[in-house]
């Protein structure tokens, strides 16, 4: 997965997102421009250009935000994360450790997204929707011995430009989400999801072809797909989808 907005180093955009942000209590917060607060009531955003963070909200130092972000009560966004441009993390949210994000994301309420998850630009997480990052997991080894980090390997769900993932879906790492496909809701993905994918149930199962508006293809010829809201047209391919060029 590419990491650099607009192909610039991924280092570059991080050292861009500027000074420092001040907690409530005046300890010197994450490395985002803005100290403007939407509140608890969930206030106008205003004019600002700078991320929004409302003060119940939990954002680590090391932590990186991009401009117009705005970070809702109760989320936690945890050490060194990047987080992009324009996107929304709703209430009671959780952004794990090392996690990227993209521009433009939406993690709606109280979705979790464990390390080391990578979301790439325009992304959907439903409410209540969970990235897992552990193959096997287990509280204790098999002496009963409590497992600390160095006791397992976190491993990570990738999800590409454009996906969706319903609400209380489960991803169950590792899996890579193609580019522009729907998960649905309280769907749990075991296996990597071709671009522009429908999949649902448990295991989930593809049960059609999406555009990257969010509406079901319609057959045309054999192997033709047509999107009926934008007139986009794809050609499948041994059970891969191509968009046609227009």
């Amino acid at each position: 997965m590419n990491h650099t907005p607009e192909s610039q180093p991924q280092s570059s955009w991080v050292q861009e997102l500027g000074g420092p942000l001040r907690t409530p209590d005046g300890r010197e917060g994450s490395k985002i421009r803005s100290t403007e607060d939407i509140g608890t009531a969930g206030a106008s955003v205003g004019a600002t250009t700078g991320p929004i963070v409302a003060s119940t909200a939990d954002v680590a130092e090391t932590a990186a935000v991009g401009d117009r972000t705005r970070i809702w009560d109760l989320a936690q966004v945890r050490e060194n994360a990047e987080v992009g441009r324009g996107c929304v993390i709703g209430r009671g949210a959780c952004v794990d450790r090392s996690v990227y994000i993209g521009h433009n994301v939406k993690i709606q309420n109280y979705a979790l997204i464990y390390h080391p998850a990578e979301l790439g630009d325009g992304v959907f997480v439903g409410p209540g929707a969970v990235l897992t990052n552990d193959a096997f997991p287990r509280a204790v080894d098999p002496t009963g011995t409590p497992l600390d980090a160095s006791g397992w390997t976190p491993v990570g769900v990738t999800v590409l430009e454009g996906a969706s993932l319903g609400a209380q879906s489960v991803c169950v790492a590792p899996v890579v989400i193609g580019r522009w496909a729907l998960v649905g809701a309280g769907a749990v993905v075991v296996r990597d999801v071709p671009d522009f994918a429908i999949m649902v149930g448990n295991p989930a199962r593809r049960i059609g072809w999406v555009s990257r508006a969010g509406v079901r293809l319609q057959p045309e010829d054999a192997g033709s797909w047509r999107c009926p809201r934008t007139g986009a047209r794809f050609r499948e391919l041994d059970g891969v989808l191509h968009e046609e060029e227009v």
